[in-house]
């Protein structure tokens, strides 16, 4: 098996992190309007737990389809997204049918990843805007010695 490539990993945490952070939102919102229970917990995980591993999947489908050739890339990504979204019906359709779970708990998660690649482009923007001020900072001739003093300054 090859080894997940960075990027997979990084958006897939992106992702995880966003899922969280709305997931904690809605379990608020259930709090708020008096409707929470352990039902919403469940149902939330649930689909939350099945919407970051589809993207990571998606994620690996791609880095693996990157060797192909066009006609290969397109059958896999193909298959890769029956297969996931198989999954996703069987997963919301369990959530839906077996009282342990919220039914609008399960379902609203599946578009936390959607909501989060939409946001994505607001913090690419400033994420790179600090690298680019630390690399016009520091530059090729002094990166060593840099590196150096910074870690000095930390640890002292």
């Amino acid at each position: 098996m090859k080894k997940i490539d960075k990027v997979v990993l990084k958006e897939t945490v992106y992702i995880a992190l966003s899922v969280l952070v709305l997931s904690m939102l809605l379990q608020a919102i259930f709090l708020i309007i008096g409707k929470w229970d352990i039902t919403v917990l469940f149902g939330n995980l649930l689909s939350a737990v099945a919407a970051v591993l589809n993207f990571f999947f998606m994620g690996l489908t791609v880095q693996s389809c990157i060797s192909k050739d066009e006609k290969e890339r397109k059958q896999t990504m193909k298959a890769s997204n029956a297969i996931r979204m198989l999954g996703l019906f069987v997963v919301g359709l369990t959530g839906l049918l077996l009282p342990v779970f919220n039914t609008i708990a399960v379902i609203v998660p599946f578009f936390f990843p959607r909501i989060a690649i939409n946001f994505r482009p607001l913090f690419s923007k400033v994420l790179d805007d600090k690298v680019q001020v630390n690399t016009n900072e520091v530059n090729e001739s002094n990166l060593e010695e840099e590196v150096v003093v910074k870690w000095e300054d930390e640890n002292e």
